[in-house]
């Protein structure tokens, strides 16, 4: 009974083992390829040519032998540029759109690469113009990215789609345009592209994701095109890695750190007050300069700054464009323990984020450091910490907070303010575990008979400190102990 079954799976392993293996197991012959053909694909691929056209000579060789990812020698003459070689194997019966394991032809090898000689060969011999791979990307759209214009022109002539679309509704342009590409871009638009298609789920056009890549050539050349400088990206869903609704291209610019760019967008009317997105620029400069760290969105590396003006500068440069210093925001509403962005100014975010540098300057600017947000917290309050959900991972200091905290009070903001979420700066202080903070505003008349009490969330400093707060339920001995001195100072 066991050598019969032995005997029978000795039959199946014979009948697997004859079954092929792979694609290129055999070729249209139904013959599997020598070790002669791999190491001619491998001769063409190490750029031997003369090895090649021997090789094709003597009819000694599968002209569209592949190697395991599926590339012949059709594929490595075209990434070479290797022209006279590409109408070789074609007059030998190469396939012209052989394709890879990946979809990949020889033709969107070229473009890929803005091998001009190559793909003017290929098109010749007939290839596919718009033979898309895996992932929907078409020879045009790799031309357009890589930025050969002559190689764009060529596609056009022989019948890309310019309005064709990968998996993610990107198009051409939209890759010429995040590129940098001025050429590619120019070619496409005399060719007659459409300029102002948007993707669906994100609502991006070619001017918002060159304005997010910083191309200021690329962003004034759609504009000369006829787009308007103040259209928004309308996404389906706001979040993750979507646009907030209402972002024009200056806000892109800011957000990503172009800040000359967002300037001259001005200058091309946009509006410096635009606050459709949910902030104006002047507000939006404050988390470029100080953002949130941390494993989300928000927390995301403040970006380069890019062009000939840094932040300050750009600041300046707004307001005599015409941003108004002290603009309130005028949509938003509290979300848990977060700060209410409804009525607040440029100064108030940049108290939050205890950036000493931008509150100097914006009260040079006029900015008025009294006006609260719409639930009457200050910038005192902001500065302390009301409104941060997350330990260690806000932006200021501790030595930035008390330089903030004695600043404000400076200018006439009183510490002992109690807002419509029952909130006070001492509760703030207790939010950001800094007992120098605590310190700081027991030293300039914080008074613990009216910080001392419950917030809206049931919340006392004390129990904010011990544990009772978002983002960490650490408990904060020395912010327990320093305000347990001030109430014990007060005899409260």
């Amino acid at each position: 009974m066991f050598m019969a079954v032995v005997g029978s799976l000795l039959v199946c392993l014979c009948v697997v083992a004859a079954e092929p293996s792979d694609r290129n197991s055999t070729d249209d012959r139904g013959v599997a390829p020598s070790a002669s053909d791999h190491a001619w694909v491998s001769a063409a691929e190490q750029q031997r040519w003369d090895l090649v056209r021997e090789s094709l000579a003597g009819d000694r060789v599968n002209v569209d032998a592949s190697q395991p990812d599926g590339m012949t020698a059709l594929h490595w003459a075209a990434y070479h540029n290797h022209s006279r070689t590409i109408t070789a194997l074609v007059a030998a019966g190469a396939e012209v759109d052989a394709e890879t394991l990946y979809q990949v032809t020889p033709l969107s090898l070229a473009c890929e690469y803005g091998n001009l000689r190559a793909v003017r060969a290929l098109l010749d011999a007939g290839a596919g113009a718009n033979a898309a791979r895996r992932g929907g990307e078409s020879p045009l759209m790799l031309a357009a990215r890589q930025g050969n214009a002559n190689v764009v022109r060529l596609l056009i002539k022989a019948g890309a789609d310019m309005e064709d679309k990968e998996a993610r509704g990107q198009t051409a342009l939209m890759w010429a345009s995040a590129a940098g590409n001025l050429d590619a871009v120019d070619a496409l638009i005399d060719a007659g592209c459409n300029v102002d298609t948007t993707l669906q789920q994100s609502g991006l056009s070619a001017l918002m994701f060159a304005a997010r890549h910083g191309q200021s050539a690329v962003v004034m050349r759609l504009l000369d095109a006829g787009l308007d400088v103040n259209t928004v990206a309308k996404p389906k869903r706001s979040g993750g890695r979507n646009p907030r609704s209402g972002m024009s291209a200056m806000m892109f610019a800011i957000e990503s750190g172009h800040l000359q760019l967002a300037c001259d967008l001005v200058r091309r009317g946009a509006d410096p007050n635009d606050q459709r997105s949910g902030y104006a620029p002047l507000h939006a400069i404050t988390w470029v300069r100080k953002t949130e760290l941390g494993d989300n969105p928000e927390g995301d590396p403040a970006p380069r700054i890019t062009g000939s003006i840094h932040s300050l500068d750009f600041v300046r440069q707004m307001v005599e464009l015409g941003a108004d210093v002290n603009l309130q925001l005028n949509n938003g509403k509290s979300r848990g323990q977060r700060l209410n962005p409804k009525g607040a100014t440029p100064f108030f975010l940049a108290s939050r984020g205890a950036d000493i540098e931008l509150m100097t300057l914006l009260l040079e600017l006029g900015a008025a450091p009294t006006i609260p947000n719409a639930d009457g917290t200050t910038a005192l309050m902001a500065a302390a910490g009301v409104g941060v959900i997350a330990v260690g991972e806000e932006p200021g200091t501790p030595e930035e907070v008390d330089r903030a905290i004695e600043m404000l009070v400076d200018l006439g903001i009183d510490p002992n303010v109690v807002d419509r979420n029952r909130e006070t700066a001492m509760h703030g202080a207790a939010l950001r575990t800094f007992p120098t903070a605590v310190r700081k505003l027991t030293s300039v008349g914080a008074d613990p008979e009216i910080w001392n009490h419950k917030n809206k969330r049931g919340w006392t400093p004390l129990d904010i400190a011990g544990g009772k707060r978002p983002g960490s339920v650490k408990p904060s001995p020395p912010t327990i102990e320093a305000l347990k001195e001030a109430i014990e100072a007060s005899n409260f």
